[in-house]
């Protein structure tokens, strides 16, 4: 079994930065970040797979870094230049199989995280 717990949301006006982080227990091949604002589906923001390497949304590419840990089992999200936009609950996911997946279909984890706000002001 695999349990995730996410931490380092906050509150911060356009332009500034934040990291998350997720620490995870068990084995986890694939990892992602999604984020859901009110009455918005849940999207994904970006992806790490222990052969592939890492993926973005269009959205964030260029402003967002993923990357993990491997000794700590950690998956971290750094997050530059926020704007209104990238505001919602961010979740950390994961999955055990080591193979493709669409790191942007939600219904391909296994494992979520409680999640952590991220509220970015104009």
């Amino acid at each position: 079994q695999v349990q995730l717990v996410e931490s380092g949301g906050g509150s911060v006006q356009a332009g500034g930065s934040l990291r998350l982080s997720c620490v995870a227990s068990g084995y986890t091949a694939n990892m992602g970040w999604f984020r859901q604002a009110p009455g918005k589906e849940r999207e994904g923001v970006a992806g790490i797979s222990r052969a592939s390497g890492s993926s973005y949304a269009a959205s964030v590419k260029g402003r967002f870094t993923i990357s993990k840990d491997n000794a700590k089992n950690t998956l971290y999200l750094q997050m530059k230049d926020l704007k209104p936009e990238d505001t919602g609950m961010y979740y950390c996911a994961a999955e055990e199989r080591v193979r493709w997946i669409n790191w942007k279909d939600a219904a391909e984890y296994d494992y979520w995280g409680q999640g952590t706000q991220v509220t970015v002001s104009s």
